[in-house]
């Protein structure tokens, strides 16, 4: 894998493509959340990273893992249920994750994917195949690491595991819902999107072209 090197300023630029895909497609994911579920899920990310931006001058940057840890203490705050809890937490496992570390190999970078993939499976109590983040999360982390030990640079990398995840978002229409509300629609939520992976493509989207942009 090539030693390209992540720097703090890095990902804070993450950070700040995230909120402002979640804050853009809000009442898409919560849309696509009311088919089957409590539609609410766009409406609760978009108060968090809301007040992450809002809260953006104020935060720890001395170190990427300080200042994802004040990422995770804000959305906490910030929102209220499930979505709060899984989103904090995995911003908070990989703060602590990271320590002090002001540079962030792409080896690196691919183990922190995967402490936020352990920390959706532990606070959602959830795993592949139950219609979640995972489905399209799993996958997409799958195709980036594939992408970075073929030797392809960051850019490219992102390009495919945006693909990946587009696709991945996609077959969540096959599976049937087991977490949160829609599993009580059961075989009625086959045929449906998933909105955590949609908002995993659309991240990742986002993130792929800015990354090539900037």
């Amino acid at each position: 894998m090539k030693k390209e090197v992540i720097m703090a300023k890095d990902v804070e630029f993450v950070v700040k493509q995230i909120a402002d895909t979640v804050l853009r497609n809000e009442a898409y994911f919560s849309e696509l959340d009311g088919v089957c579920g409590d539609g609410d899920f766009g409406y609760s990310l978009a108060r968090g990273f809301e007040k992450v931006l809002a809260e953006w001058d104020n935060m720890d940057h001395s170190t990427p893992g300080n200042f994802l840890k004040k990422v995770a203490q804000v959305i906490m705050s910030a929102v209220g249920g499930v979505s709060g809890t899984i989103w904090g937490t995995m911003f908070l496992r990989v703060g602590v994750k990271l320590g002090n570390k002001t540079e962030i190999t792409r080896e690196d970078a691919i183990e922190l994917l995967h402490v936020a993939i352990d920390a959706i499976k532990q606070r959602g109590s959830c795993d592949l195949g139950d219609k979640t983040y995972l489905d399209a999360l799993v996958p997409t982390v799958d195709a980036l690491e594939k992408a970075f030990a073929e030797g392809k640079d960051t850019a490219e990398a992102l390009e495919i595991a945006a693909k990946v995840a587009a696709e991945s978002a996609e077959a969540t229409r096959a599976l049937v819902a087991k977490k949160g509300r829609a599993a009580y629609t059961g075989e009625r939520s086959i045929g449906t999107l998933d909105a955590g992976s949609v908002a995993v493509a659309k991240i990742f989207e986002d993130l792929a072209k800015a990354w090539k942009e900037n």
